[in-house]
């Protein structure tokens, strides 16, 4: 069975770092593109970063620059590397796999950025 699981939310200062982790199973997560979403209370979902089965990655505006998406083929899992944190970039971020018929998605980790 396909399943994804979210890890690394938490508090953070404004200017602070976090790494999210996207945890596969039940597929090779390299041979499917990854994304991250996320969404704020009372806002509508943010697609906000993207890597390709060849790697290639591709960002929102809202987040280049300071968001870096990679992926551990070894440990089939993805990451969101978050730096210079911002207030508004706090969210419940989900990742999904890009399957040719649908998209499977994870259940979500809290960021939460505030002093």
């Amino acid at each position: 069975q396909v399943h994804l699981v979210e890890s690394g939310g938490g508090l953070a200062q404004p200017g602070g770092s976090l790494r999210l982790s996207c945890a596969a199973s039940g597929f090779t997560s390299d041979h499917y593109a990854i994304g991250w979403f996320r969404q704020a209370p009372g806002k509508e979902r943010e697609g906000i970063a993207t890597i390709s089965r060849g790697d290639s990655t591709n960002y929102a505006d809202s987040v280049k620059g300071r968001f870096t998406i990679s992926r551990d083929n070894a440990k089939n899992t993805a990451y969101l590397q978050m730096n210079s944190l911002k207030p508004e970039d706090s969210a419940v971020y989900y990742c999904y796999a890009h399957f040719p018929a649908n998209r499977v998605w994870g259940q979500g980790t809290l960021v939460t950025v505030s002093s």
